[in-house]
């Protein structure tokens, strides 16, 4: 064994489930990620998690270890929930109102477009709670039930309504005011849309489990139980069907044929992961990496406040 994979070796430990795994790395700041670059990015590649802990909480830092182990970063696009740039390619978590939870998802696996690796920079632990969970999607995979998976193999069919006042406009979701822009987006992405007089309005098919292609397994890979109008819970959810048709709700899921989704079935996924993740308290500095076709993520409730910081590339 070489002194530098002694030294890692004697400087991380694994946290987690049955399920899921968390590689901790007591990193030592900017210098140590480079020395260990290629040993994180194979655990990436296999594994699907890491944390480092024991950086300092300081964006250029942040943004040199994201191009040391992930390379260039990306511009956050076909956006569908709400961000702040902080500089570049840095952006503020999802915001979303503190008392809520963000439902388990692989970033952007409604788009054809997805990140391969997302990066969390905790800036400002919550007072409580805060966590952001992370779940195998292998063990998603093996463990929902056959039928489920069956009747999810066509896919799910994401739809959208934008319009002004609720949830994102067009212009926000695809970072243009240029219409001709979104509708050559759209047909090169495989996407139906049609202009309406309150905004725009589109449909896509999308896999809802694939092949992640290094390790060759089955992964649970999609946002039907998040685009889902019931993971807005049952009071919101009825109070916008009772305003709106069904093809005017902001974001909805289907399956591939445009059925619907039994409640049943996102009831068992939501219980699926509940069994699959695992979670662990925010530190200041602390920065976590995952594999966004092997770990699936989301945001437990907070109190105080929370500046967690994420990158994509």
């Amino acid at each position: 064994m070489t002194e530098l994979a002694a030294n890692l070796d004697s400087a991380h430990h694994v946290k987690g489930n049955e399920h899921t795994k968390l590689t901790v790395y007591a990193a030592t700041g900017l210098d140590w990620v480079r020395a260990h670059r290629e040993v994180l990015q194979d655990r990436l590649r296999e594994h699907g998690a890491i944390l480092l802990r024991g950086m300092p909480a300081d964006l250029a830092v942040f943004n040199q270890v994201t191009e040391e182990i992930g390379g260039s970063l990306l511009t956050y696009t076909e956006r569908s929930t709400p961000r702040s740039a902080v500089s570049g390619n840095i952006y503020t978590s999802t915001e979303y109102p503190p008392a809520e939870s963000i439902p388990m998802h692989n970033e952007n696996s409604y788009s054809a477009n997805w990140p391969a690796r997302l990066f969390f920079l905790c800036d400002t632990a919550a007072e409580t709670g805060g966590a952001t969970p992370i779940a195998d999607s292998r063990a998603m995979y093996r463990l929902l039930p056959a039928d489920l998976r069956e009747r999810f193999a066509g896919g799910v069919s994401y739809t959208r309504a934008f319009r002004e006042g609720l949830g994102l406009t067009w212009q926000d979701a695809f970072q243009t005011d240029d219409r001709q822009v979104v509708a050559d987006y759209c047909t090169s992405n495989g996407q139906t849309y049609e202009w309406t007089d309150e905004g725009l309005r589109t449909r896509h098919v999308r896999p809802s489990f694939t092949t992640e292609p290094h390790t060759g397994a089955m992964v649970w890979f999609n946002q039907a139980n998040l685009f889902h109008v019931s993971s807005l819970g049952e009071e919101v959810s009825e109070a916008l069907l009772d305003l709106y048709p069904e093809e005017d709700l902001p974001r909805n899921a289907y399956f591939a044929d445009g059925s619907p989704i039994p409640q049943a079935d996102l009831d068992t996924i939501k219980a699926t992961y509940d069994e699959v993740s695992y979670a662990f308290p925010w530190r200041p500095g602390d920065v976590m990496v995952i594999n966004n076709m092997l770990m699936a993520h989301g945001r437990e409730p907070f109190t105080g406040k929370r500046r967690t910081l994420v990158a994509m590339t």
